[in-house]
C-alpha cells in the first residue's frame, strides 16, 4: 500500500496550507489516487478554523498514521523549487524516526519543480512568463526582478538564475531585461551569491526609475510573499525613496494552475523508477 504526501516547507499562515490543500487536490483528482498535503514544519500551529476546522498537519505524524493503517511505501512530492537542506537534511533525520517503528517502510523523496539534472524542462519559465505578461504595462518595456526567499545553498540560488535566464529569452523585446534578485541573505562573504538583495535592486540606477515588475519565485502565500509580508514592506519602502519608480508584482508561482503539471510529472518520474531525488529503503523486508 503506497501513500503520497505532497509536501512543502510549511507556514504559520492558513493561506500557505489552504493553497497546499488545494493542489494536493488537483493531484488526487488528475492521479486517481489521493495526494495529502503536509508540510515539514510549523503548520500544525495554525488555528483549525481557519484552515476550515481540518487541523494542518506535518508530515510526520502523517506519515506515521499512514503507516499504522498499513502503508509500505511513502512517496514525498516536493512543492520545493530546488534541493533545499530541508529536503535533504531535515526530511530524511524525521523519516529515519518514523523507520524506527515502522522498519519495513520505504520512502522515496520525488525530485523538486526544478530538476537541475533532468531534462531541460522550461514549464516553470512559462509559467512565470505567463505571470509577468498579466502585469506588462502600456507603453513602456518594463525591467523584471525575479525574487525568491534567499538561500544558504548555492544549488538553490543556481535553480533561481537558471530561471531568471529562461524568463529572459522567454520575454525577449517584450522586456528590458530581467534580473535575479534575493529577499534576504546571511550575513558573511561565502553567501554573496545571493546578492542582489531586492531592496538594493531598486534602488540602483536601471530599476528605481519607471516600471519594474517583480516576478514572485514563491510557492505560497506567508509571511515574507502574502499581503502584507516581507517584500511588500521592501517594495514600498522603495518606492518611498524612489518616487519614480512603478511597482507591480505578479501572482505566486504555486497559485498558476500550471504548477500543478508538472507536479504530475515529478510525481510519476518516482513511481515509475525513472527520478527521484532520495531513497530511503526499509531497514526490515516488507511483511
Amino acid at each position: 500500500m503506497r501513500a503520497i504526501f505532497l509536501v512543502d516547507n510549511g507556514s504559520l499562515r492558513a493561506q500557505a496550507t489552504l493553497n497546499l490543500r488545494g493542489v494536493a487536490a488537483s493531484l488526487s483528482e488528475l492521479m486517481g489516487e489521493t495526494v495529502q498535503a503536509a508540510s515539514l514544519l510549523h503548520s500544525n500551529k495554525i488555528p483549525v478554523e481557519a484552515v476550515d476546522g481540518i487541523p494542518a498537519t506535518t508530515l510526520g505524524p502523517a506519515a506515521e498514521r499512514s503507516a499504522e493503517q498499513g502503508a509500505t511505501e511513502i512517496i514525498v512530492l516536493p512543492f520545493f523549487f530546488g534541493p533545499s537542506k530541508a529536503l535533504t537534511g531535515y526530511l530524511p533525520e524525521r523519516m529515519a524516526t518514523l523507520q524506527a517503528r515502522f522498519p519495513h517502510v520505504k520512502i522515496r523523496v520525488a525530485q523538486p519543480l526544478v530538476d537541475e539534472r533532468g531534462d531541460n524542462d522550461l514549464r516553470l519559465a512559462h509559467l512565470l512568463a505567463d505571470n509577468v505578461r498579466e502585469k506588462y504595462p502600456t507603453g513602456t518595456a518594463p525591467r523584471v526582478a525575479l525574487v525568491d526567499h534567499g538561500s544558504p545553498i548555492p544549488e538553490v540560488t543556481a535553480v533561481r538564475n537558471r530561471l531568471a535566464g529562461q524568463l529572459s529569452v522567454l520575454l525577449g523585446d517584450d522586456v528590458t531585461s530581467v534580473t535575479a534578485a534575493s529577499m534576504e541573505r546571511r550575513e558573511g562573504e561565502e553567501y554573496r551569491f545571493n546578492e542582489p538583495l531586492l531592496e538594493s535592486l531598486l534602488d540602483s540606477p536601471e530599476f528605481s526609475v519607471g516600471p519594474v515588475i517583480l516576478a514572485m519565485l514563491f510557492l505560497s502565500p506567508g509571511r515574507h510573499a502574502g499581503e502584507g509580508g516581507d517584500i511588500a514592506e521592501i517594495y514600498t519602502a522603495a518606492q518611498q525613496r524612489n518616487p519614480h519608480l512603478e511597482i507591480s508584482v505578479t501572482r505566486l508561482v504555486g497559485e498558476h494552475p500550471g504548477i500543478v503539471d508538472i507536479l504530475i510529472t515529478r510525481l510519476r518520474q518516482a513511481i515509475d523508477d525513472e527520478r527521484f531525488l532520495l531513497d530511503i529503503l526499509a531497514i526490515a523486508g516488507n511483511h
